[in-house]
């Protein structure tokens, strides 16, 4: 019988290892509100991502809603719409208006040279997206923002532990925003973080995810609960451990995937960047034809017990909940690549065996067709 085969698989510490972290927590009785562990993670994801300031959230949405709230933005707002549903949530939940920008076909992050005809006077920042861990052009759209005066607030979601010629993806910007999900390189089982240089920050982030309340009789700002509570930070402080050791794994996994899949025709893999040290988050591959269509093989896949994801598929702006106002024929790239990928399952414990079997079976639809 076949091994079923999910596209992702939460790391998880040893368990005695994360039950010991959670006896001073039952000592002390002090669950959440910016305890020992809380203040202990944020020093060391301070340093290991090489970054001047950090908060950290209950979850990334949280972080990313609140990291635009903390600029106090009006008006539009330039994103990708390849992406997850929380980037462009983010932005409407904070009253303002996206305005979508097509993708560059090799890296599927925003495309900078289309970026420019859609800023108007109404514009106020850019949200990229270093999608799968693909980074930005950090550069150039640092050289529009101040040409234009933005804001600049990355979803760094994908992008843990990445950096770029030395550089912690998380000091692009004005801020970033990290997703620590149990689906994630690196997890807190739910949490995320935001990142930043400007040392006001951290006094308006503070504020905001903890109702604006700065003392027992002062509530100096009108704020929410973002909050990570101290069981989450555990996990974190246990997980930080082995990070490094879970990214040398998947670099493992995807280097056999590249090995069977590249410079196969009708497949696209995505480019190594000179520079990027890799998180290797994600393994996409786009079906460009040549007997490769992505729902049939996804489907062969499952016929199979493997699971991928057509991710990201549909695009935000084909979403039901923004009909009306969006139409994806704006961005037919972003259109395109979201009906031709499927994400492979890349994860520590993915044995070799199953990347063997799994791309046995795409080049076996291919042979078919």
């Amino acid at each position: 019988m076949e091994k079923t085969v999910r596209v992702t698989r939460s790391f998880l510490p040893p368990m005695e290892e994360y039950v010991e972290m959670l006896k001073p927590i039952w000592d002390s009785a002090w669950l959440t509100n910016m305890g020992d562990y809380h203040e202990r993670l944020k020093e060391r994801l301070k340093e290991y991502l090489n970054v001047e300031g950090i908060e950290l959230f209950t979850n990334g949405h949280l972080a990313l809603e609140m990291a635009l709230q903390a600029f106090e933005l009006e008006g539009e707002v330039i994103t990708t719409p390849f992406t997850f549903a929380s980037t462009t949530h983010a932005i409407v939940r904070n009253g303002l208006t996206p305005v979508f920008c097509d993708i560059d076909p090799e890296d599927y992050t925003i495309d900078t040279d289309r970026i420019e005809e859609r800023i108007t006077e109404r514009t106020c920042a850019i949200v990229p997206v270093h999608v799968y861990g693909n980074i930005c052009q950090v550069d150039k759209i640092e050289k529009i923002a101040k040409k234009h005066g933005l804001k600049v607030i990355y979803d760094a979601a994908h992008a843990f532990g990445e950096t770029v010629d030395g550089r912690g993806i998380g000091t692009f910007g004005d801020a970033s925003m990290f997703s620590f999900h149990a689906t994630k390189v690196y997890h807190t089982i739910e949490g995320g973080a935001v990142t930043f240089r400007e040392k006001w920050l951290a006094d308006r982030l503070y504020k905001l995810k903890n109702f604006g309340i700065m003392g027992e009789e002062s509530v100096e700002f009108v704020g929410g609960n973002g909050k990570m509570n101290e069981f989450q930070a555990a996990m974190g402080l246990c997980n930080l451990k082995y990070t490094e050791q879970v990214i040398a794994r998947r670099k493992e996994l995807t280097e056999r995937y590249r090995e069977h899949l590249q410079g196969i025709k009708g497949l696209k893999l995505c480019p190594e960047k000179e520079g990027v040290k890799s998180n290797y988050a994600y393994m996409p591959v786009v079906f460009e034809g040549n007997g490769f269509q992505r729902d049939e093989v996804a489907e062969q896949l499952k016929n199979h017990g493997i699971y991928p994801r057509k991710y990201f598929y549909p695009c935000v702006n084909a979403y039901q909940c923004y009909q009306g106002t969006y139409d994806p024929k704006d961005t037919p790239v972003a259109d395109r690549i979201s009906r031709q990928v499927l994400t492979l399952p890349l994860y520590p414990d993915l044995e070799m065996e199953e990347v063997d079997r799994i791309c046995r079976i795409i080049l076996g639809e291919c042979r078919k067709a």
